[in-house]
């Protein structure tokens, strides 16, 4: 009977180097994974100043001109009256530059008033002239904002909410 209970205990013995073989492995692996994640985090390991990184994009922030443009075409379309309407949406990324257009509303309505009126009627009845006629405008709106303020930012954007042609 005793040399059945060495037998057993021979092979509790290698159940207890092989279970503590397989908790170091598993820890090893386990390392590697979360030193790896820390890795990729990282980004890759480059060495980059935390200052170079890409700044955040500010929140834009909309502005709704309240009154349409509207434009005459009268002289262009031999004798038949024709006309557009334009309402616009501007968007910026600051709020100081929303408060300019506000302020220098006048001028950039009486701007926008005279590029759309020297538009050509069967030019804007193509998506190509409205888009180059939305660049203009807000071409037009920054270059009041430059000549009138010394801000640094300027507007994003201009988008046509409303856009009839008759």
């Amino acid at each position: 009977m005793a040399e059945k209970q060495d037998d057993i205990d021979v092979a509790e013995e290698k159940n207890n180097k092989t279970t503590k073989i397989l908790v170091i492995v598993i820890a090893v692996l386990l390392l590697a994974v979360i030193g790896f994640g820390v890795f990729m985090l990282t980004g890759n390991g480059e060495n980059e100043p935390a200052d170079q990184t890409e700044p955040v994009k500010q929140a834009p922030v909309y502005y709704t001109i309240e009154e349409p443009f509207i434009v005459n075409f009268s002289e262009q379309s031999g004798g038949q009256v024709r006309y557009m309407q334009v309402k616009m949406k501007v968007m910026a990324r600051s709020q100081a530059v929303i408060d300019a257009v506000k302020t220098h509303l006048p001028a950039i309505q009486h701007e926008l008033l005279m590029l759309l009126y020297s538009q050509n009627y069967d030019g804007l009845l193509t998506s190509e002239g409205t888009q180059a006629l939305q660049q203009a405008c807000l071409e037009t709106i920054n270059r009041i904002l430059k000549s009138e303020t010394s801000l640094e930012n300027e507007l994003e954007a201009v988008y046509f909410t409303s856009f009839l042609m008759q």
